[in-house]
């Protein structure tokens, strides 16, 4: 087996992407917080662990930028630096610029642009002002340098690597060279005595040792951190050949836990709570590949399985249906658990917005504070990475037009501070997210006039309010009086609908003037499996969501005649409107002898689906739609029965989104009902 250094490295990538994340968070809670000496750690570790993770594999630039931004957060740490508004805004930038190093050079392995070099320079730069003035600039291959170590030592390490360092992804030379960089290799000697005879050797094993010279000015400590990636695999022993006098009896007492005579494993420098590390171990990072590879093999097997209870119960076999059920039972816990695989919390998402809300906000000279609540919600991951554009275009589209100023806010009898919130909750086998304010709210009467001049509305229409706000979701359609860099092109929120409509979701919005504007976006949990409920017409087959579903009624002759006659059904006094899915999809022929409804609920709106068979619960492996079918209204995709048929999925939101609208533009006929209760 080759040595897989792009696995360990792209493992590098996700995590360094993760840490500086968690850097930007901390940083903005120092700036909330200034005396927050947690968060002040916690960048110190993330820059630190960076910059350590990146010399392993020779990424030479990354490890010079991030040595420099380390410097200043040491300094910050031992409170030579105070906290203030332009070096948390200079931290920000840095850590751009660090991600936008691990993007270019350990990712896509290319050269940083000139663009991208200068924007280094200009923060090196102004980094050195937070440095003491004795500070040189830093070389690419600087290494860390403490205040008590511009004196030389001559180190001896001596390593041996694990056997497994291999299948983990190590490679042994990676070490070596990242030593290199901390000052000069004067002599290294490559170990052979574990090497077993040639008919034991196994190729994917490691079996070398050195013993290693190094000059260097770095402390015990910054060698002892150079394995910390590898800290599991090998034994280190690090001792000073010759020091200064007074660094000697220094560097003794970190020397006496190292006396043994074997070789011992070397301790990491910050000792982490053992529950930290028992929580760490209960974590193992896959593939999101992989994962999709799962969930579509247990996509097949429900389907398999499926085929199997139908052969199953034709063959009148007792001990095979047993068998064939309980497979069944077997398949959707499996089903359940690897759904589950896929789940996480939307909490990730909303927190990157923390940053935008802050640079944009000061950009519009509007004090904003982001409130989060529901971040716990979990969804489909795949959910949840389409779903950053639009919440990052309605949040920019809230504060440039929702949020007023602030004299405009005092004048209205508000707080100078504007909020801006982001809600997610689970309902109806659905997640909802809501991104509300508390602006002036939406301008109705320019909304329409818009629309009119655009032709989008006949003069004269009767619309409702929510019709009237959906209107901005129209391409092209915006109400500003001036284009700015944020928004007012009239291009955005078409975009928003599209992609969430792509999701198989909907999104609405409700504004009062003087109070805010709520868009309430509602997502399903997962794009892959869901538990549907079948229904037939003629020949052919429907799947209809089972957390949409409510009950099932088998129509009379009266009713029948009746609700084809007014499209209505009353359901024990309620008003209940209907679709014909015969009509729907124009199904040729006549109407079974007996027909049911099955009564559907999405959100606040409610209906009634006329089928002629009830066909039960089913569980649906959603396949998607070709191109060619993407224009069909109603239906949102496809599966495979157990039969090998297949069958349509309805979009239930698509259709009382529908009904909604024929209710609001056609007016009451003298035999319907007055009011349609939902």
């Amino acid at each position: 087996m080759s040595i897989n250094l792009d696995q360990a490295q792209q493992t590098f990538i996700v995590e360094a992407r993760e840490l500086l994340q968690a850097m930007e968070q901390s940083l903005l809670q120092l700036e909330s917080e200034p005396g927050d000496q947690d968060a002040i750690g916690a960048i110190f570790r993330a820059a630190h662990t960076i910059k350590g993770s990146a010399g392993l594999f020779g990424l030479a630039s990354i490890v010079g930028f991030t040595h420099i931004v380390e410097d200043v957060l040491d300094r910050l740490r031992e409170g030579s630096v105070a906290v203030d508004a332009a070096l948390i805004a200079l931290l920000l930038k840095c850590g751009d610029h660090m991600l936008e190093l691990i993007e270019v050079v350990a990712d896509r392995g290319e050269t940083p642009t000139p663009a991208a070099l200068e924007r280094g320079e200009a923060l090196r730069e102004a980094l050195s002002a937070y440095q003491p003035l004795q500070t040189t600039p830093v070389s690419v291959e600087t290494a860390e340098v403490n205040d008590d170590a511009a004196v030389e030592v001559l180190w001896h390490i001596a390593l041996r690597f694990g056997v497994d360092v291999f299948r983990n992804g190590m490679d042994p030379l990676s070490f070596l060279r990242y030593l290199d960089t901390l000052g000069t290799l004067l002599q290294v000697t490559t170990l052979t005595e574990r090497i077993p005879a040639a008919a034991s050797w196994d190729p994917e094993s490691c079996y070398l040792g050195f013993e290693i010279d190094l000059r260097s000015t770095a402390s015990h400590a910054t060698l002892n951190e150079v394995f910390d990636f590898v800290r599991d695999d090998c034994e280190v022993q690090i001792s000073a050949v010759d020091a200064a006098p007074e660094r000697t009896a220094a560097i003794a007492g970190d020397l006496v836990t190292q006396a043994e005579p074997a070789f011992m494993p070397a301790a990491p420098q910050r000792v982490a709570p053992s529950e930290a590390k028992t929580r760490d171990g209960n974590y193992v990072r896959v593939n999101a590949d992989k994962l999709d590879e799962l969930i579509n093999l247990v996509g097949e097997l429900v389907i398999a399985s499926a085929g199997a209870n139908l052969l199953a119960r034709s063959s009148n076999n007792d001990p095979l249906q047993e068998a064939a059920s309980t497979v069944s039972g077997l398949v959707e816990e499996i089903l359940d658990g690897a759904l589950h695989l896929r789940m996480i919390p939307i909490g990730d998402t909303f927190n990157r917005f923390r940053r935008v809300v802050r640079d944009i906000s000061q950009e519009l000279g509007k004090d904003i504070e982001l409130i989060i609540s529901g971040a716990e919600t979990e969804l489909d991951k795949t959910v949840v990475e389409k779903i950053g554009d639009p919440l990052m275009h309605l949040l920019r589209n809230a504060m440039d037009h929702g949020i007023e100023s602030a004299d405009a806010r005092r004048a209205a009898g508000k707080s100078a501070k504007g909020y801006l919130s982001l809600n997610a909750y689970h309902d109806s086998g659905s997640i909802v997210i809501e991104i509300a304010d508390d602006g002036a709210g939406l301008n109705r009467e320019r909304i329409l006039q818009k629309a009119q001049e655009r032709g989008l509305v006949a003069s004269g229409a009767l619309l409702t309010d929510q019709e009237i706000y959906n209107l901005i979701f129209e391409a092209g359609f915006s109400t500003a009086e001036a284009v700015t860099n944020l928004s007012g092109r009239g291009v955005g929120m078409d975009v928003v609908k599209r992609n969430i409509t792509l999701l198989r979701g909907t999104v609405d919005l409700d504004s009062r003037p003087g109070q805010g504007t709520v868009v309430r976006i509602r997502l399903p949990l997962t794009l892959a499996i869901i538990n549907g409920f079948l229904v037939g017409i003629d020949q052919s087959t429907y799947v209809i969501p089972l957390d949409m579903v409510q009950e099932c009624i088998e129509l009379d002759e009266h009713q029948r005649q009746s609700s084809r006659d007014t499209g209505y059904l009353d359901l024990r006094g309620e008003v209940l409107p209907l679709v014909h899915l015969r009509d729907h999809f124009s199904h040729e022929g006549p109407a079974a002898r007996r027909q049911n409804v099955v009564v559907v609920r999405n959100a606040e709106h409610k209906a009634g689906l006329v089928v002629d068979d009830l066909l039960g619960e089913f569980q649906t492996v959603i396949k998607p739609l070709g191109k060619l079918f993407g224009a069909l209204r109603g239906i949102s995709g496809s599966t495979i029965l157990g039969s090998g048929a297949v069958a349509l999925i309805l979009d239930v939101p698509v259709l009382l989104n529908q009904i909604v609208q024929l209710e609001a533009r056609t007016p009451q006929a003298p035999q319907s009902p007055p009011v349609v209760a939902r």
